[in-house]
């Protein structure tokens, strides 16, 4: 037993893959050619995929934000979890990236689910709120540039409903977070909003350890 959260060797983690991932053969085949890209360690772990797809179906979630999109596969994994007439919007502003997911979207027949915006996510944030769409989303993930996080995350908060879910990427950043040695722009970043969240009243607080690192943050 213990008491304190415990790091996973690789025979353990294979282990809890062996037992718990339920992976499609589709997410699998995107994930695949996502490996073969050399940025290919922005993609998020197929147990979190099916995390966060968990959490979405657990809020009933119908209309979902994602900001950051890379590839595609959190997308998939999310939009597959949703009712048919469940809505993803999806934000980056890569077409080369993104258009590896579409190919993936539409041979699982969730294309129509996933609203994809190719422009800064600031924008596509902003303009959702100028058309009257606050308070009306379930879900957000946020996985993008590190530095726009906490602009982000209040453009998400407005647009949530009560009750509604964020849950933001990399916040561990593979231990950098608490390494004295590093002090890049993408890390101090990452630490003030770390701390910005750890404040924040108008939200429940989780950070859990799968990934890099998921933060959920409730709206109260």
């Amino acid at each position: 037993m213990s008491n304190r959260t415990f790091t996973l060797e690789e025979p353990l983690y294979q282990y809890l893959l062996s037992v718990s991932l339920r992976e499609p053969d589709l997410l699998r085949e995107l994930r695949e050619e996502t490996r073969q890209l050399s940025n290919a360690g922005m993609q998020i772990a197929p147990e979190q995929g099916q995390f966060m797809a968990f959490l979405a179906q657990l809020i009933g979630a119908r209309k979902c934000i994602e900001v950051g999109t890379f590839t595609g596969y959190s997308a998939l994994c999310v939009a597959m979890s949703l009712p048919a007439d469940g809505k993803l919007v999806a934000c980056d502003i890569s077409e080369p990236w993104t258009s590896i997911g579409r190919r993936y979207w539409e041979r699982a027949g969730v294309a129509d689910r996933i609203d994809l915006h190719l422009a800064p996510a600031q924008e596509t944030l902003s303009a959702l709120l100028q058309r009257g769409a606050a308070g009306t989303f379930d879900y957000v993930f946020i996985d993008a540039d590190k530095t726009g996080y906490s602009t982000y995350y209040e453009l998400s908060l407005q647009l949530l409903r009560p009750g509604g879910l964020i849950l933001v990427d990399n916040v561990l950043w593979d231990g950098k977070i608490i390494d004295s040695a590093s002090d890049d722009e993408d890390t101090n970043a990452l630490r003030a909003f770390n701390e910005k969240l750890y404040r924040d009243e108008r939200i429940f607080l989780s950070m859990v350890p799968i990934g890099d690192g998921l933060t959920l943050a409730r709206k109260r």
